[in-house]
């Protein structure tokens, strides 16, 4: 099923910038209103999964960081 926002690409292949950026289109389409409940609810759904991608990209940020920082750590 398409989405109303036209992407329909796979969210697990979606990088930071790309998924925040939809769910900010996902967003603003739920906003908007006017979609059949079937739409609505399918557009929940991609935009739970896309919050989802992205918190995982922010872990996966944190987590070099403080390897980056412990690592510093331990040469200085």
């Amino acid at each position: 099923m398409s989405n109303p926002t036209g992407n329909d690409t796979d969210i697990a292949e979606l990088g930071y910038e790309a998924a925040r950026d939809e769910l900010v289109d996902v967003v603003k389409v739920l906003e908007q209103g006017g979609l059949d409940l079937d739409a609505s609810l399918a557009l929940w759904e991609r935009g739970e999964a896309l919050a989802k991608r992205c918190e995982e990209h922010l872990a996966g940020a944190r987590k070099r960081v403080e390897t980056a920082l412990a690592h510093a750590e331990d040469e200085g």
